[in-house]
């Protein structure tokens, strides 16, 4: 059995697409959805619930650390996979997910191959994406893609998620290059922010709880800050007007992080 955690607070608009895309193929008896509702105010744990044979846990604050906690302890089985409820997985991506974590030389993770979705976004943000989707940290990070899988070795690996906002970078920190794998024939649809700002708030706190997490924690991966233009730029030099709009969002990003530093559930709105 495949079990799935999900941490939701306040994802009424986009969760039944999500739940939507697993259970359009799934078999009797093949997923144990586990989504914990977490300091809602709107209809997410009504919504989630409105799906056969998804479990919902309620919880009254609001918290994704500890809401991932609590699935993982009302889940059943393994493999397990800890997905966002804004991301919708191509179909079969579960199954093709779970095949990659079993056998004797399986990795202990895996991630499925991310797609960001950009049409309608602003030039900005496109520009932002035509850089960042090109970083080579994504070959075998298991962050950025909103689904991360891990078998029963794997989880092993930790106790309890921490009280920091960056889970999947917490996650990746876990597994060596050599025990994550991407699984090519699994796609998880990330939407882009809408606008300029919205991709500013989104990575300012991103960057604050991969600090804080930093600072907390041992052996997290650094971040390669001159990648952008080592990897991606040289090798390609045409693409020196996106990154110019990168460089520029990146550092203000940056900036925002530092004057307003967040430990919340921050999220970016423009895609709900």
């Amino acid at each position: 059995m495949i079990s799935v955690v999900m941490a939701a607070h306040n994802e009424a608009r986009v969760i039944g697409g999500c739940l939507d895309a697993l259970l359009a193929d799934a078999a009797p008896g093949e997923l144990d959805i586990v989504v914990v509702a977490n300091g809602c105010s709107d209809d997410t744990a009504q919504v989630a619930a409105a799906r056969p044979g998804v479990r919902v846990i309620e919880v009254a604050q609001a918290g994704k650390a500890n809401a991932l906690n609590v699935g993982d302890t009302a889940a059943r089985g393994f493999p397990r996979i800890y997905l966002d409820a804004d991301v919708v997985l191509s179909p079969g991506a579960l199954r093709e997910m779970a095949a990659a974590l079993t056998g004797d030389a399986a990795p202990l993770a895996v991630m499925p191959r991310r797609r960001m979705v950009t049409e309608g976004r602003s030039l900005a943000v496109r520009a932002y994406y035509a850089i960042n989707t090109r970083l080579p940290v994504f070959a075998d990070a298991l962050f950025g893609r909103g689904a991360i899988g891990v078998s029963a070795a794997g989880r092993d690996r930790f106790d309890r998620f921490p009280e920091q906002i960056a889970d999947d970078l917490f996650l990746d920190s876990q597994f060596s290059a050599e025990e994550k794998q991407e699984v090519a024939s699994a796609t998880s649809l990330v939407q882009a922010p809408r606008h300029t700002r919205d991709l500013v708030r989104t990575l300012a706190r991103v960057r604050a709880g991969n600090t804080m997490l930093r600072a907390s924690h041992t052996n997290i991966r650094p971040s390669a800050p001159s990648s952008w233009f080592r990897d991606v730029v040289l090798p390609r030099p045409w693409l020196a007007p996106a990154a110019t709009v990168y460089v520029t969002i990146t550092l203000a990003a940056a900036l925002k992080s530092r004057r307003h530093p967040s430990n919340g559930w921050g999220r970016d709105e423009s895609t709900r």
